[in-house]
């Protein structure tokens, strides 16, 4: 039996599991697949009308409101029996009851197993972001390290996102900071290269990482291919956690040289000991009794929650990252932990060993699905004693004093939204403000941004950079690059949500500019029929000096705050956050200008050929310093067509 959102696509589906194709497909082709009316019934009622009509299958049900909007997505080993237990209201907690008060009609899909129900439960979250679910909002991929095999000089360099490169991995580690000073010091230990393919095939001399004496020069045969092998195989070892060897080895070659009088040669193995030494003291506590695993802890207090991972690889600490899944309220640890740690290793891998502060819902099921997807046994565990209890009793401690921090900035955040909603004359306190600005150099290159700001800070899933493409307006008019962008960003919310079902509609416009701006903006939102959404403009004083701002509204006088005023200062840190995505969104534009602007316009040489000669050569001015037969070693590039290159480049 299957009833599926309008909004959700067959393709949707089957991408995230495969081995969910053939039941979802026999699912979507039912009659039934659009039916949502209930016949006006509402609430526990018609709760009770779907039950009568299930069986005991398992399978995921969806809660939706009066417009048709997700409230909840649920999996069940028996749907029949979860459904029906949403109907005895007495024995719901106050958050549950409000869902099933606001709940209008359901929506069911049937699955073979109960495992299948779950991973298809946790991706229609992802997807759907439910108001009544736990959702991990921040769910970006951790930066690593990788060391490439397909070459004969391996490079090693810092990686994020999919592995597809050939290689082997290392991490993840908690920031890019981390990775940065990690591999830094690694350079300088092990002298591997960190240049690209195209770089290294096309030196002539050694780059100024030889140096400083952070790479060993492979690449102008400066090291044999077997010594460069032994470093990488050392680099290796260190990064999983062998390390000890490695220093002793360098420390008798130190002496070995020191009492041959190779004084040089002694102070530069010294220098890479004490790289080896900086790079462990720099990862904290290292445990002795963990090689390979996660520690997650978990804090809740007054509906919040803080869930902590630190990462152990190696038996070295690669740093922890804090997280506040939504909407923990009156649900219980359990629950919350067995559905972040579904949602957070949807994308990576998981690690061998989980200890957590609190045993999952399902941890059975869950090894299971995290089995599978690392191909090998992933064991969760709680520990009692020893050194891994004391690692999950730092993770809790360390999950309390992060939640009880972000309580107190969310409490100063929503103070500061107070403030400036009686500035704006809003009878509400905004829950989200999109702050735009422009950027351009001369007329040229121009780009809007957008940034959004809510309770909680900063919502960098809100950003959003376009493009100025019209061209019925002077260069740099920035009246004109308000109005396209206002127009645009509009215009989408409008066409994907006329009824403002979703937290995408902000509550407040801030706009970084005067009145004229302003005014561009409310003439763009009143084109598009939106007439009560309030606009602020702010603008430095005549001088352009800051702590003078005036702020401009479209209907009345500007005003202007006391210097020392705490409003003035936030209005000042979210303009200045969108004035530097606005200036970073150009500066990208314009560099990507310049590098592609020099093979623009060479005959034969389109998008496809571009990218194969800046791939090969590394850069615009490396392909202009190219000879003739250079340029025929690139892939595409027939002897003629080198000839023009080459030609078309000097000629200019």
């Amino acid at each position: 039996m299957l009833y599926l959102p309008r909004q959700e696509s067959r393709q949707a589906v089957i991408e995230y599991m495969p081995e969910l194709t053939a039941n979802t497909m026999r699912g979507l082709d039912s009659p039934q697949a659009n039916a949502t009316s209930t016949s006006g019934l509402q609430g526990a009622e018609c709760i009770r009308h779907y039950a009568e009509l299930l069986d005991g299958s398992p399978g995921v049900y969806r809660m939706l409101g009066a417009k048709g909007e997700v409230l909840y997505v649920g999996k069940a080993k028996n749907l029949r029996n979860r459904v029906k237990s949403y109907t005895n209201i007495s024995g719901l907690n106050a958050r549950l009851r409000k869902m099933v008060e606001s709940t209008f009609s359901m929506m069911f899909l049937t699955t073979r197993t109960e495992t299948e129900a779950l991973l298809l439960e946790q991706n229609l979250i992802k997807q759907l972001k439910p108001g009544f679910n736990v959702l991990l909002r921040d769910d970006k991929s951790f930066p690593g390290i990788h060391i490439s095999t397909d070459h004969e000089f391996p490079l090693i360099r810092k990686h994020r996102g999919r592995r597809a490169a050939k290689g082997e991995y290392f991490g993840p580690f908690a920031s890019a900071a981390a990775v940065n000073r990690t591999l830094a010091q690694l350079q300088k230990a092990f002298l591997l290269r960190s240049c690209p393919d195209s770089v290294f095939n096309n030196r002539s001399r050694p780059c100024l990482q030889y140096q400083i004496k952070r790479c060993s020069a492979p690449c102008v045969g400066h090291i044999s291919r077997f010594e460069y092998r032994k470093l990488v195989a050392d680099a290796k070892n260190f990064l999983l956690g062998r390390s000890s060897q490695i220093q002793k080895n360098l420390a008798d070659q130190m002496n070995d040289a020191a009492a041959a009088l190779e004084f040089e040669r002694a102070a530069a193995l010294r220098d890479r000991i004490r790289a080896l030494t900086q790079v462990q003291s720099v990862q904290g506590i290292n445990p002795r009794t963990l090689a390979d695993g996660d520690i997650v802890g978990l804090f809740m207090r007054g509906g919040q929650v803080c869930v902590q991972v630190f990462f152990i690889r190696g038996n070295k600490n690669w740093g922890n990252r804090a997280y506040f899944p939504k909407n923990g309220s009156d649900t219980h640890e359990e629950d919350v932990l067995s559905a972040f740690l579904v949602q957070f290793y949807s994308t990576k891998q998981p690690p061998p060993l989980l200890i957590t502060s609190h045993l999952p819902t399902d941890p059975e099921m869950l090894e299971s699905i995290l089995s599978n997807q690392r191909g090998k046994r992933v064991r969760i565990v709680i520990p009692r004693r020893g050194e891994k209890a004391a690692l999950v009793e730092n993770a809790i401690r360390n999950a309390r004093e992060s939640l009880a921090l972000k309580m107190a900035e969310v409490a100063t955040q929503t103070r500061l939204m107070e403030s400036l909603a009686a500035i704006l004359g809003l009878d509400e306190t905004p829950q989200r403000i999109e702050v735009f600005d422009n950027s351009h150099l001369l007329g040229s290159n121009p780009v809007g941004a957008m940034i959004a700001v809510g309770r909680e800070g900063f919502l960098k899933a809100g950003y959003r950079k376009f493009n100025i493409k019209r061209t019925d307006a002077l260069p740099g008019d920035d009246y004109a690059m308000v109005d396209e962008v206002i127009t645009r960003r509009f215009r989408r919310l409008v066409e994907e949500d006329g009824a403002r079902m979703t937290e995408a509609w902000p509550d407040a416009v801030l706009i970084d500019g005067g009145a004229g701006q302003v005014s561009a903006a409310v003439k763009a939102l009143h084109e598009l029929g939106i007439g009560d959404l309030p606009v602020m403009g702010v603008a430095k004083g005549k001088e352009r000096n800051q702590g003078k701002e005036q702020f401009h509204f479209p209907d009345r006088t500007s005003v202007a705050l006391e210097a020392n005023d705490p409003v003035l200062y936030f209005v000042q840190r979210i303009r200045d956050e969108a004035h530097r995505f606005a200036i970073g969104a150009h500066r990208t534009r314009r560099a990507k200008g310049t590098r592609a602007s020099s093979l623009s316009g060479i005959p034969g040489i389109g998008p496809a050929r571009k990218s194969a000669l800046l791939s090969h050569f590394g850069s615009a001015n490396a392909v202009r310093n190219a000879g003739v037969e250079d340029l025929k070693l690139v892939r595409g590039i027939s002897a003629g067509l080198a000839k023009t290159i080459h030609q078309h480049l000097h000629e200019k």
